[in-house]
């Protein structure tokens, strides 16, 4: 499935639990570089970044990321894709960063020497070379949220997945995070997020309310109608 390269497509997905309807026949296809997803707390967003990993399983229709079958083919998914977490605390593994860093290598067949200078050169390409050997728990927030970000990206996935990256994070950390994602990766990535400047600086947006998919277009007009709707429901 060369051609399916670089594309993300869901066809009449939906996902049930406890009896409770969470997406509702989304069906889209996204060969975009940098895909935006907004909406509401509840709006399904969140399940719809975890059903592109695998963490959640669709009870209907058909999910293919890159050419790879989300159900049917997990190991060449974890292969393939990338995702951050909300909180990082939630990510980060190991005592240090160098070493959580190094996890991410962990069967990738490079020699003990050959993962070291790795894990060496992304730190330092991130500003953390200075923090490797330090316990992770120390670092700051922001430091936390890159830390847990490098460990996805030393791997090289075809697609990263960044659920509300810049949440707990202040105004500056929040900005660095969104300028790696939106500037410096070249794997595609969907960002999950209520930060509608991150959004915008995205190819395409998409906006779900209660669990369906309602509207998919150019980033800046998909916001100016959720910002319309919110102020017609606040006045």
């Amino acid at each position: 499935m060369s051609d399916a390269r670089g594309v993300i497509r869901l066809d009449r997905v939906s996902v049930e639990v406890g009896g409770a309807r969470i997406l509702q026949d989304v069906s889209v296809e996204l060969p975009q570089r940098r895909i935006a997803v907004i909406g509401a707390n509840g709006s399904g967003k969140s399940t719809f970044a975890r059903v592109l990993d695998g963490l959640v399983a669709p009870t209907s229709g058909v999910v293919s990321v890159h050419g790879i079958d989300v159900v049917r083919e997990p190991k060449r998914l974890r292969e393939a894709v990338g995702f951050v977490f909300t909180d990082p605390d939630a990510q980060i593994l190991m005592p240090t960063p160098a070493e959580d860093v190094a996890l991410s290598l962990k069967g990738s067949g490079l020699s003990r020497g050959e993962v070291a200078a790795a894990v060496a050169r992304e730190l330092e390409r991130h500003g953390l070379d200075a923090h490797a050997d330090q316990p992770a728990y120390s670092l700051s927030g922001g430091q936390k949220q890159l830390l847990a970000l490098v460990s996805v990206l030393i791997r090289r996935p075809r697609l990263i997945i960044a659920d509300e990256p810049t949440t707990l994070l202040d105004l500056g950390n929040a900005r660095r995070i969104a300028d790696i994602l939106i500037d410096e990766v070249a794997a595609q990535t969907v960002i999950v997020t209520h930060d509608l400047e991150l959004a915008a600086r995205c190819d395409i947006a998409l906006r779900f309310a209660h669990g369906r998919l309602i509207e998919v277009g150019e980033p800046d007009c998909v916001i100016a109608r959720y910002r319309a709707e919110f102020a017609g429901e606040r006045a």
